[in-house]
């Protein structure tokens, strides 16, 4: 049981870094969007996508891979080589991708920065750094070292976003708004670096490993690259086919609606660093716990929220944006909602499949996701806009746990406590009822509406035991413990 109460004190630690992460994307929202125009804000959502991208590629897997083979490592010295060899693999695929940005420099910035040049070359930087920091915070991750992990995370993403919003709101154009994400990325890095440095000391890779290591994680790319295609590739259709404004429109309705996706990342970063002991071990009982009770906590969370991003989407968007990007966009919150729910649910299941080294399956899964969603968007989004995009995500994420789902189930028990989802969707959509006959405009207004919309969530929840006692008895304790 101390195991499991550390881990979840670890969800809690890594679950309040992802909300204070969230916050500042949507602290940066209003500022940007009240200073900039519509196009510019495209601009600025294309810069991040691309950036989400890159690392995608250019680390091959590797720092996937570098938790599953290293968690359980004590040997330093093996730790060193492996480390450093994947890092030297990553520094040279990273410099290679950036510098294809800027050989090819006029297409793309064409199709994706409006002709903005200065901007390819900010991003093509950015995603250097960005790689490399993905790479560098995994060993944080693989060591289960969570408090240095969620600092670095923070660290990058505020220093960033502090910089960036200085400069939006002192008047500079949007390149130089760009320029404050490269700040934080590369403060991060030089900081990460000379701590690891300083921990195992330098050393020349000889890449003993890497064969091995590669074999597990070239199979990823193409999960991790359709993952992003579903995510994000939307976004660059929208923009090839309607334009950078209409990106504009779309881009903070979706971010609204990925908010829930945060609540998927605890357990996505700390499931396969803990999992694999008792896999070794054969404790099979003790994963399906964490599994099980890692997706019923996951729900409870999630599916209310949904209910309630989705109602209040306009209400929310009025606040942190525009009159013209709340109207033409709140209805995308609902379908993204409901997608990352989907996607928060493949997150965990998937666990079963990496246990068992299966991720060609996992890359197949995605490469045929990803080809749907690409071919739907190019198909949806001339036709039906925006709204076409939104649901052919949905739809996307929907396959991909279906399909993982089914596979799945060959290797071990799936994590689902049907009768708890059910008393979790009863008490969501009572909540859903109150909030919508409430109906509120205005900051305070949806405040004290979200108030009122968790209490009759929670108390519902209760009566229909949908938490139980024991349950509470042990976050009580976790907490005091704590």
């Amino acid at each position: 049981m101390n195991e499991y109460k550390r881990f979840v004190q670890r969800i809690g630690l890594v679950g309040i870094t992802n909300i204070l992460i969230s916050i500042s994307g949507l602290i940066f929202i209003p500022i940007i969007t009240k200073n900039f125009s519509v196009f510019d804000y495209g601009i600025w959502a294309q810069v991040n996508t691309t950036i989400a991208l890159i690392p995608n590629i250019a680390n091959l897997g590797l720092p996937y891979t570098m938790v599953r083979f290293l968690s359980a490592e004590n040997d330093k010295s093996k730790i060193k080589e492996s480390f450093y060899s994947m890092l030297a693999v990553v520094f040279a695929s990273s410099l290679i991708i950036s510098l294809l940005f800027i050989i090819f420099k006029n297409p793309i910035a064409d199709s994706l920065f409006g002709g903005n040049i200065n901007i390819l070359y900010l991003v093509s930087i950015i995603s250097f750094f960005a790689c490399m920091n993905l790479m560098i915070i995994s060993f944080f991750r693989t060591f289960q070292q969570i408090k240095r992990y969620s600092l670095f995370l923070v660290l990058q993403s505020y220093i960033g976003v502090l910089i960036s919003s200085y400069l939006a709101l002192s008047g500079y154009n949007i390149e130089t708004v760009v320029l404050g994400l490269l700040v934080g990325y590369f403060a991060v890095f030089i900081i990460m670096l000379l701590m690891i440095g300083g921990y195992l000391g330098l050393a020349i890779p000889k890449f003993k490993n890497l064969k091995e290591e590669l074999e597990f994680a070239i199979p990823t790319i193409p999960s991790n690259v359709s993952s992003w295609v579903v995510d994000s590739s939307d976004k660059y259709v929208i923009g090839i086919f309607i334009g950078s404004a209409a990106v504009g429109y779309y881009s903070p309705s979706y971010a609204l609606g990925s908010i829930l996706l945060m609540f998927l990342s605890p357990f996505a970063l700390l499931l396969p660093a803990v999992l694999p002991k008792y896999f070794e071990e054969g404790n099979l009982k003790q994963i399906n716990i964490f599994l099980k009770y890692s997706m019923k906590y996951f729900m409870i969370i999630t599916v209310p929220a949904a209910v309630g991003l989705s109602i209040l989407s306009k209400p929310i968007l009025l606040i942190i944006t525009t009159p013209e990007i709340a109207i033409n966009g709140y209805l995308i919150t609902p379908f993204v909602c409901l997608g990352a729910i989907f996607m928060g649910m493949y997150g965990i299941t998937n666990n079963i499949l990496i246990l068992e080294k299966k991720t060609k399956i996992l890359g197949k899964i995605w490469i045929l996701v990803g080809f749907l969603n690409l071919l739907f968007n190019i198909i949806a989004v001339p036709f039906i806009g925006i709204i076409g995009a939104a649901i052919v995500t949905l739809f996307c994420y929907f396959i991909a746990l279906l399909i993982t789902v089914f596979y799945s189930r060959k290797y071990l028990e799936l994590p689902y406590d049907y009768i708890s989802m059910i008393k979790i969707a009863i008490s969501s959509i009572i909540m859903g009822i109150v909030v919508a006959i409430i109906n509120p405009n205005g900051i305070w207004n949806v405040l004290i509406t979200i108030i009122i919309g968790i209490v009759v969530y929670l108390l519902v929840l209760f009566l229909i035991k949908g938490i139980n006692k024991e349950e509470l008895n042990f976050f009580k304790t976790m907490i005091n413990e704590s």
